[in-house]
Order: structure tokens, then sequence, then C-alpha cells
């Protein structure tokens, strides 16, 4: 498919999503984001990478964008482990631990990748459990993270 086709099904995609994201709304509120919060942040990602993809000049064959298809296969594989290690490990843990092999797939030593990795990890916890009030999985770290 060609990457500018790709770029207009996101976009169509991200438009359905915010059109039906609109409608949310929980019966009690008792977070302050709300469940429509999510979803629209999603589509305006997705709308402008595919954007984007319309937009932007076409690759060779042997890349994505620029992107060796080693890279983007190792990144593939790391959000679908993530995906599926999330509620036993836990968002820190999860998410530091996905950041390593994406990290090294764009040139990062393994010591940079973890320790940005765990920086993320760590950083987006704080900021989506204390100061957005979402409840994420804290996994084994729920003594250090204070636990769910």
């Amino acid at each position: 498919m060609s990457d500018r086709v790709l770029g207009v099904v996101c976009v169509v995609a991200s438009a359905a999503m915010a059109w039906a994201a609109q409608d949310y709304a929980a019966a009690i509120s008792y977070e302050p984001v709300g469940p429509r919060a999510f979803p629209l942040l999603l589509a305006s990602g997705l709308g402008l990478c595919g954007l984007w993809l319309v937009l932007r000049p076409t690759a060779g064959a042997e890349s994505f964008h620029g992107v060796p298809w080693k890279a983007t296969a190792v990144c593939a594989t790391a959000v679908l482990v993530y995906a599926l290690l999330f509620q036993w490990l836990g968002f820190a843990l999860a998410t530091a631990l996905m950041a390593v092999p994406v990290g090294m797939a764009f040139g990062g030593s393994w010591k940079q990748s973890l320790a940005g990795g765990v920086a993320l990890g760590l950083v987006l916890f704080l900021l989506f459990d204390k100061l957005l009030d979402v409840v994420l999985p804290t996994g084994p770290l729920a003594a250090l993270l204070g636990g769910n």
C-alpha cells in the first residue's frame, strides 16, 4: 500500500474515532480527564501522522521514510510485547523495557536506551498518575510507585 493511501486511511480513521468519542461520558465523573480524552488524543495523533504520510515525499523501497525495515520490525515487535506485558509488569516497567529495543533500533547504545526508557517510564507514570489522576497498573513496582 502506498504511503499516501495509508495516510488518507489514517486521516479518515482518526475523523471516525473523534466523531465516535464525542458521546463518551462517564455516568459518574470520578476522574478529571474523563473517558473522552484518550480516544480524542489518539485520534489527533493518528490524524497528524496520516497527514504527514500524505504530505511527505516518498522514500525508497529499502526503508520506510528513511527508517530501515529491520528497525521498523523491531519497533513493531517491541510494541506488541509491550501490549502483552503491560498489565503484568505495570506501566513504568513495561515502558522502560519497551524503550530499550526501540532506542537501540535507532542507534542508541543499550545504556542510553535503558536510561531513556527508565526516565520515560517513570516520568510518564508520574505525569499520568499524579498530575492527570489516571489509574495505571504498577505491577511489581507497586510499593515504590504508590501501588494499585
